[in-house]
């Protein structure tokens, strides 16, 4: 079942063209439940533009795919938790679980635990619907209607329960998302309000969530349970490490039970703060509508038309999942649990989590400095968070709720910030800045000292060091800290780490015409292999999708490669390959030769040839991977949407544009998707109103570019710059079926 029952829901709730024929509302057409199937790691639940709550359903599948919790595949729910990931490639969070029933909970003399998998209710799709802010489902065990909204920092529940006598929730503090409990607390404050922590360790190896719970009805009776056995029926408080509840209501037909819940990082009374601030009433139907209208108030900063609604479907969901993170993790007062654990108040930025920074350097963060500026100094600040407040005095690697997972490679704290540096942002000391950067870059975590002694990470068998990888990305990030001293006017800095940029070279074979593993003897790793994954060598990827892993020095590597027209054969030959991967990891989706999408090395790839003198195959290639690697299905993600990277790549590239080096403020032209797309460009930070991107005649057929005018002018370099964009103005192509091999040829 996929985008016909999908839009069935929606057209029932909202119809996607009104019967004037006008243009939906952006928040009509994001459908939370595509990436929700197949690898993309995405959850339906409810949650605001960079939350701190996600409300969702989780199922009970296991494994790789359970790491949002959920998973289109599965037909029965566990319940509802308050916490999750979008995407990731590793599960955690799925805090504080909430599971309706009806009837007995115990089906015999003997006491059986309140487990979530014993108590779990079956679903169905057809009973099940999801849209920004906004969650319901069928409980078929219990015919209990589920309904879910949130806010920044709370859920709201509202569950339409039949006539029984035995109506029960139940609050579960042991089930979470691939973690563990090492200590958790309840207490029955009064008899409609219950608070409590849960302290875990999983991906993040210390993590505490601190809730509070309010029901819009006193309950009948409670029971709390510890270590699977029930409490006495007067103890209304427990500490221990197994803890669960369950609160007894008697139902008429019909009848709602809510609840309202507040989190926070910081302590009890400040979830009870946060719910306070942001759910003063129990009107649900507000409290949605209130969430819908961030949303389509956050989707409109782009509008685009086209007459494909899965098009425009697969955008604006697209658009959603960019805005699903990073997330809040202060207070609503300000207050926030830093890196150092300490509590931090009086901040004067919102400290935000969830940086999948690996991922999200490339596409995913300079969409967000063009369409939130609001949020981009904050974002800086936060990173900026765990150099001078975390015991390590260096950039993260990978937040999770506050902490640095030290997930992945490279320092790619580092292009976000020089980024924001580079486009105007100076909500931030630039001097702490730089240092962070260069501090981070001179450290010797990740072989950086190895790197700095040698130029270049070397590759030993087993050792599992991704050297080649590593090699690729710290070049990158040092010429991003050389911009960065060369704007603050620090010569010596910008001249040593532009040089630390030309590392790359030290790892390019030129007899083989690959990228490769170096031992520490200076010779290259034998045998080889180029479509064999190496986790010695690269990071979830082979030989093949790193070896156009330059994005600072693109003349630089053609170079390498023997000229423009020896680097567009080797970029036909990546696409051109069987798809045959040896020693195969699951990362490796979204195939189309050796070109993997659904895995964040390749994604600036098609944009290379536009940099060769070849627009037009760049126009081919990004054509080709919007229609084959996404739609508007649960399955419409072909790989890990990794906290909205997948599919910035989609949105930039449906409006024909992409930052294939993410910091030098260059967008590369490929071949618009959608007729039409206005971005609204926020006045506090840029002055040029809208900027318009029109495509004439755009097809699936048309999908050439003839010609191109920038504000009215005729333009033939293969892309447009940040400050044109943020000026405002207006882009046009007109599009044809046969490519014109002269457009865009004004690559220097």
């Amino acid at each position: 079942m996929k985008i016909a029952v999908i839009a069935a829901a929606l057209i029932g709730m909202n119809s996607l063209i009104d019967a004037h024929g006008a243009i939906p509302q952006p928040v009509n057409e994001a459908l939370p439940l595509v990436g929700t199937g197949a690898h993309g790691h995405t959850y339906p639940g409810a949650t605001v533009p960079f939350g701190f709550v996600q409300l969702s359903p989780d199922t009970p599948i296991k494994g790789w795919d359970a790491c949002a919790g959920y998973h289109y595949s599965d037909s029965s729910i566990l319940g509802f938790s308050h916490t999750h990931l979008s995407g990731t490639g590793i599960g955690d969070l799925g805090d504080v679980l909430v599971l309706p029933i009806t009837g007995k909970l115990q089906e015999s003399t003997n006491y059986h635990a309140l487990t979530a998998d014993r108590l779990r209710s079956e679903f169905s799709h057809d009973h099940e619907f999801a849209t920004p802010g906004y969650y319901r489902v069928m409980l078929d065990r219990y015919h209990v209607l589920a309904e879910l909204t949130a806010t920044a920092h709370a859920g709201m529940h509202r569950y339409t329960f039949p006539a029984s006598k035995e109506s029960y929730i139940l609050i579960d503090l042991i089930h979470g998302i691939n973690n563990e409990v090492t200590g958790a607390s309840l207490k029955i404050e009064k008899p409609d309000l219950l608070t409590g922590w849960r302290s875990t360790t999983g991906w993040d190896k210390h993590r505490t969530i601190y809730f509070a719970i309010e029901c819009s009805q006193p309950w009948k009776n409670f029971g709390l349970e510890a270590g699977g056995r029930p409490l006495p029926a007067n103890q209304t408080e427990i500490e221990s490490q197994n803890v669960r509840a369950h609160l007894d209501f008697k139902t008429s037909a019909g009848q709602q039970v809510m609840l309202r819940v507040g989190l926070s990082a910081v302590s009890v009374e400040e979830a009870k703060k946060n719910l306070h601030a942001e759910m003063p009433s129990w009107d649900f139907d507000a409290v949605r509508a209130a969430a819908r209208n961030t949303w389509n108030d956050q989707l409109s900063r782009i509008k685009i038309e086209s007459a494909n609604p899965n098009i425009r479907q697969t955008f604006y969901s697209a658009l959603y999942h960019t805005m699903t993170t990073p997330t809040l993790y202060n207070d609503a007062d300000g207050s926030y649990r830093g890196p150092d654990d300490e509590v931090h108040t009086n901040a004067g930025f919102q400290y935000y989590s969830t940086f999948s920074l690996w991922d999200t350097y490339r596409a995913e963060h300079p969409l967000l400095t063009l369409l939130q500026p609001g949020r981009v100094n904050d974002f800086v600040q936060s990173l900026l968070t765990f150099y001078y407040q975390g015991p390590d005095k260096r950039l993260p690697m990978w937040v999770l709720a506050g902490h640095d997972t030290g997930t992945m490679i490279g320092y790619h704290a580092i292009p976000v910030i020089a980024d924001a540096y580079a486009k105007g942002f100076r909500g931030f000391d630039a001097e702490l800045a730089f240092n962070a950067m260069r501090d981070t870059a001179m450290n010797s975590r990740n072989r950086q000292d190895e790197y700095a002694k040698q130029g270049y990470v070397s590759s030993e068998t087993g050792q599992g060091w991704r050297g080649t990888a590593r090699t690729l990305e710290f070049a990158y990030d040092d010429w991003c800290i050389a911009q960065m001293a060369g704007a603050l006017g620090k010569t010596a800095d910008a001249e040593l780490f532009n040089r630390r940029s030309q590392n790359f070279t030290n790892v390019f074979d030129p007899a083989t015409g690959f990228f490769r593993g170096k031992t520490a003897a200076g010779s290259f790793r034998e045998p080889f292999d180029p479509k064999s994954f190496s986790p010695d060598d690269y990071a979830e990827a082979n030989t093949w999708q790193y070896t156009f892993a330059v994005f600072h020095n693109v003349p630089g590597m053609i170079k390498l490669y023997g000229g423009n027209e020896a680097f567009i054969r080797k970029l036909d030959e990546l696409f051109d390959q069987d798809s045959d991967i040896h020693h195969y990891l699951v990362d490796f989706s979204g195939l189309m030769g050796q070109y993997a999408h659904g895995n964040e090395p390749c994604h600036h790839v098609p944009y290379l040839y536009a940099l060769a003198g070849a627009q037009y195959k760049t126009a081919l290639r990004a054509h080709q991977i919007m229609l084959l690697q996404y739609d508007s299905t649960p399955e419409g993600i072909c790989g890990n949407d990794d906290c909205g990277q997948m599919s910035a790549w989609y949105v930039w590239s449906a409006m024909g544009l992409y930052p294939l080096n993410p910091a030098d403020g260059k967008y590369v032209i490929g071949s618009p998707l959608v007729e039409r797309a206005t971005i609204q460009l926020d006045p506090k930070f840029y002055p040029g109103g809208t900027f318009t991107i029109t495509a004439h005649n755009a097809s699936n057929q048309n999908i050439y570019i003839q010609s191109a005018k920038l504000n009215g002018q005729p333009l033939n370099r293969p892309w447009i710059t940040h400050d044109e964009i943020v000026h405002g103005g207006t882009l046009e192509f007109e599009m044809g079926i046969l490519p014109n091999k002269a457009w865009g040829t004004a690559v220097n």
